[in-house]
């Protein structure tokens, strides 16, 4: 199964556009991260992700429909990391449990941000996508 297609679209603006502009478009996606809702003040409910360099939260929940909704919160003084979970906000709006595991793990090397942002930076989104697709494995059982 293909990633879902705004995702691929993204992957694709990003390896197609010129080194020095990758890492404004990151940038831009740093935005896209909505605010938590009530239920999830406090963190309550969500995983963090110790292999981001700063705080990094994250919560999937897979719907019956196996659509699947996602929650992530960073500061904002981290907008390389914010990124990272804006551009999956957008990518992955609307998919199903199967189009999130579809995602391939090389995601970011796929959109050229290895040689844009530090290694340790491409580790910790990395992660965030290894423990999201896992949060997904264990609600479909």
């Amino acid at each position: 199964m293909p990633m879902p297609p705004k995702l691929a679209e993204i992957v694709d603006e990003f390896a197609a556009a010129p080194r020095d502009v990758v890492l404004e478009m990151l940038l831009e996606f740093s935005d896209a991260v909505a605010p938590l809702p009530e239920s999830l003040a406090g963190h309550e409910g969500m995983e963090q992700v110790p292999e981001c360099q700063t705080q990094f939260f994250l919560r999937a929940a897979v719907n019956p429909d196996r659509t699947v909704d996602v929650w992530f919160d960073c500061p904002p003084e981290a907008p390389t990391t914010r990124a990272f979970a804006g551009i999956l906000t957008e990518g992955l709006a609307g998919a199903t449990a199967d189009e999130i595991l579809a995602v391939p793990d090389d995601l970011y090397q796929r959109m050229g941000l290895a040689q844009a942002i530090s290694p340790l930076r491409v580790r910790g989104g990395t992660a965030v996508l290894a423990r999201l697709k896992r949060q997904v494995r264990e609600q479909i059982g």
